[in-house]
């Protein structure tokens, strides 16, 4: 396999822009998330922020790179959401990996386009297309039907809306684990608790189901053998039970369970 890396993103509302776009200076944090959540129910009818009104608080990756796996949050607990984004494309200028999400496209890169262009971030191999490298011209991380970055919520559903699944059913209905710990929903909430480590525990086992659902996938394309496949989840395996991590035994301990 070539180098890969899965990652997911959690965020909460960026208070210090809905301070800046809706004139809330007098508010505390909280006040000014429950305006900005009320403001587009009243527009769109949900909760949902818009994209760039949304803040980074955790970024987890599994990095698969020559016969290693790796699975880990970018950055420490306290880590400013600047060093997150800017690991993250540090992670991409050096190894040029084959980025797989789910619903990356419609959610996770946006997002991250946008604070990265608040933070001045620059990440030149991720926005190559082709002018400085020509083996980009045809496959890069921004075409949608290319697979340097393989989005697989959009492949699965044939780019189809209407077809999309949930990860959450999709690695359940494959005998995965499915999402631990919390939803996404539930993030601000922990924010607002300061449980950061829950936050990254559960954006980890975001990773871990996509990971091994692109596995599946990769089985299904005829790019892993029967036995290939099944040790690459040995060694998944390997790696959680040798972690010693909380969050990541209980994973482990779920996906047998299955």
């Amino acid at each position: 396999m070539n180098d890969i890396m899965v990652f997911d993103i959690e965020t909460v509302p960026d208070v210090e822009g809905g301070r800046r776009i809706y004139g809330l200076d007098e508010l505390d944090d909280e006040a000014v998330a429950n305006a900005m959540f009320k403001l587009r129910m009243e527009k769109t009818g949900r909760e949902f922020l818009a994209h760039h009104l949304h803040r980074i608080v955790a970024i987890s990756v599994v990095f698969r790179h020559g016969e290693h796996v790796r699975v880990w949050s970018l950055g420490e607990e306290d880590s400013p959401e600047q060093d997150l984004i800017q690991r993250f494309f540090d992670g991409l200028d050096r190894y040029t990996p084959t980025l797989v999400t789910w619903n990356g496209s419609g959610f996770d890169l946006p997002v991250i386009h946008y604070r990265a262009l608040l933070h001045r971030i620059a990440a030149p191999r991720y926005w190559e297309i082709g002018e400085q490298d020509s083996s980009f011209r045809f496959n890069n991380y921004l075409n949608r039907f290319q697979w340097r970055h393989t989005d697989l919520m959009d492949v699965l559903a044939g780019y189809q809306a209407r077809a999309a699944a949930p990860l959450d059913e999709v690695a359940t209905l494959l005998g995965f684990p499915g999402k631990m710990g919390m939803s996404g929903a539930k993030v601000w909430d922990a924010f607002l608790e300061g449980d950061i480590r829950g936050i990254r525990d559960y954006c980890e086992t975001d990773v871990l189901n996509t990971w091994l659902v692109y596995l599946r996938f990769e089985l299904m394309r005829g790019h892993l053998t029967e036995d290939a496949y099944e040790q690459e989840c040995q060694q998944l395996r390997g790696v959680l039970e040798a972690s010693g991590k909380e969050a990541l035994l209980e994973f482990n301990h779920a996906w047998k369970r299955n």
